[in-house]
């Protein structure tokens, strides 16, 4: 089977972006097993996963619908991000990682072009 979610590079942005957070809440409170850290992964796991589902639809527009699920996944993940450091479980320059900006901006990118492709 063809993956070409595999080939964008919103996709492998988002794979770094996932590893990197499973990395980060390894080191947060064990009373946090079921908390903040599986509020982050899920949110991690959700953005790649999306963009994955979102490419193997058969139309662009819900194609698109899967990419706005996945940038929500990673505003989400924002928010619990700058959680975790106002609670001290990570250090203060981990609030905005370049990963989560750098994802966001690919995601939104690429949502713009597929849009301007339902305009044509």
């Amino acid at each position: 089977m063809d993956k070409p979610h595999k080939q964008l590079h919103a996709w492998q942005e988002s794979m770094n972006l996932a590893q990197l957070i499973y990395q980060l809440t390894a080191s947060f409170p064990a009373e946090e097993k079921f908390g903040l850290t599986a509020q982050l992964r899920r949110a991690a796991v959700s953005i790649p996963s999306n963009i994955a589902e979102g490419a193997a639809r058969s139309t662009t527009r819900d194609y698109v619908h899967f990419l706005v699920v996945a940038r929500g996944s990673l505003s989400e993940m924002d928010t619990q991000l700058e959680l975790a450091v106002r609670l001290g479980y990570l250090p203060p320059h981990h609030s905005g990682i370049p990963a989560l900006n750098k994802t966001g901006k690919l995601l939104s990118a690429l949502i713009s072009s597929l849009r301007n492709k339902l305009k044509d």
